[in-house]
């Protein structure tokens, strides 16, 4: 089964990886955490879309740190020219 990414968005700057992994286990297996220092978003993987609807659902809106959490399913990287 593909595992799913999850843009996170509107993060306190003071939220790093491992916050973000304990938060998101609460609703399945997390596969990774990346958290973008200084630019207020990250992305979770989670190991399933059942686990990142979960995920999502439960989370969109929750507070984090004094800030309401934006979880949506991550769009395609698009190429970039070099």
């Amino acid at each position: 089964m593909p595992s799913v990414r999850l843009f996170v968005g509107n993060l306190n700057w003071a939220v790093d990886s491992e916050k973000l992994r304990e938060l998101f286990s609460q609703y399945g297996t997390v596969v990774s955490v990346r958290v973008l220092e200084s630019k207020g978003f990250g992305f979770v993987e989670m190991s399933s879309p059942e686990e990142a609807e979960k995920a999502r659902s439960g989370l969109k809106g929750t507070d984090l740190m004094g800030r309401p959490l934006n979880v949506e399913e991550a769009k395609p990287q698009k190429d970039r020219a070099r």
